[in-house]
């Protein structure tokens, strides 16, 4: 795809600049010695800005829709599985598809960056349109600049989407999933779910995964539909035992119609939730906001456990944006870092490759991360140094 013929207007009056040793990207020098040509050269050069910034979203948006539409076909595969299980049938299986979009969206949206520049950069190499830029005195930082002003944009987009719509529609599918599934014994509402036991009515707020309930009222009643007691813990962990441990415990117990408020370090609870009915309430950690994920990392520190799948969920907040806009840079560095000679096929070819390695690469370090205990910080932020030493290695041929 060329570079439309309005945008080559101008072109005998910029070379012209920049054959007369004017460059022309910079107005200022161009106003100074040719006034005539100064509000044409600035609005031409918003124009081939425009042009870059328009090809690499195009590319962009037609790379992640394909790949959105394949990862969920698989993740539809999988939620087959479960059908006809309680009332979850095909329709509550897409809907949970579809819900489960902007997640999909966002981990996408690196490898679709960098194969979405690639491209868009590769097939203007390929057209003659950069060294036709280059000629009439635009210079590659110029370029660069113009695709990362859209890489920015991306960032922007990843950031959003990771705290404020991901976790509401992530939640909503999980719990919209988990009605569908359980059978009995469970009933969900808009704030976690309750949960009978004898003559106790349980509330759990959120059930996190590996075991971890957090906020849970218990309120106890006797055979005369009397509130004996209340009980409430900040979080409770489920033993290999099947019993549950509070901590953080807070109970109110009606005594001659008086109460009496007393504090209590742990409390032991026989299980009111069978292993199936906790593995499809429980909620990833990537499904939480960022000050839930900070209230729940704070409460699992004081009652000493390991808070390093929170934590990296928590940093990964930051270093997905983070590597989006390093995906940028590695994309220039596959047109600016190397040949000009070598086709747009092989460098989308080559980008693809690249891209998956990254891609898996990036799911094994938050593996390793969390197998050898290392610093959450250092882990989420691995990929983004390991990429970003990768293209700045690469674009330092072409400054």
């Amino acid at each position: 795809m060329g570079i439309p013929g309005s945008y080559w207007r101008p072109a005998g009056n910029l070379v012209g600049t920049a054959a007369a040793g004017v460059p022309a990207d910079n107005p200022t020098v161009a106003a100074c010695l040719f006034p005539a040509l100064a509000q044409a050269l600035t609005f031409a050069m918003r124009i081939i800005d425009y042009y870059i910034g328009r090809s690499f979203i195009k590319y962009f948006c037609i790379i992640i829709i394909i790949l959105m539409v394949l990862f969920s076909l698989f993740e539809l595969l999988s939620q087959l599985d479960d059908v006809g299980k309680g009332n979850y049938r095909l329709h509550n299986a897409l809907t949970f598809i579809l819900l489960t979009l902007p997640k999909r969206l966002l981990d996408l949206m690196p490898i679709s960056t960098l194969l979405g520049g690639i491209i868009a950069l590769g097939l203007m190499a390929d057209h003659g349109e950069l060294i036709a830029m280059e000629a009439l005195g635009i210079s590659i930082v110029r370029i660069c600049t113009a695709v990362f002003v859209v890489g920015m944009l991306l960032m922007l987009t990843s950031g959003l989407l990771a705290e404020m719509v991901i976790p509401g529609m992530e939640q909503q599918a999980r719990k919209s999933r988990a009605q569908a599934i359980s059978t009995s014994g469970i009933t969900l509402t808009r704030q976690g779910f309750w949960a009978r036991r004898d003559n106790s009515y349980i509330h759990v707020d959120k059930m996190l995964s590996e075991g971890v309930a957090a906020n849970l009222d218990i309120f106890e009643f006797d055979s005369q539909g009397r509130l004996l007691a209340f009980t409430h813990a900040d979080n409770a962990n489920l033993q290999d035992n099947k019993q549950w441990v509070l901590s953080n415990i807070i109970q109110k117990v009606i005594v001659d119609n008086e109460v009496i408020a007393k504090k209590v370090p742990s409390l032991t609870l026989d299980s009111f939730l069978s292993a199936d009915q906790v593995s499809v309430l429980e909620l990833p950690p990537y499904s939480l906001s960022t000050p839930n994920l900070m209230r729940y990392i704070a409460a699992l520190r004081q009652s000493g456990q390991n808070t390093d799948q929170y934590s990296i969920a928590l940093w990964r907040k930051l270093s997905v944006p983070l590597t989006t806009g390093a995906m940028v840079l590695l994309s220039l560095s596959f047109v600016f870092g190397s040949t000009r000679s070598i086709s747009a096929g092989y460098r989308i070819t080559v980008g693809a490759f690249v891209g998956i390695i990254l891609y898996l690469l990036d799911q094994m370090i938050m593996q390793w991360g969390l197998l050898l205990n290392i610093n959450p910080f250092i882990t989420a932020m691995t990929p983004v140094l390991l990429i970003s030493s990768i293209a700045f290695g690469r674009l330092r041929k072409a400054f």
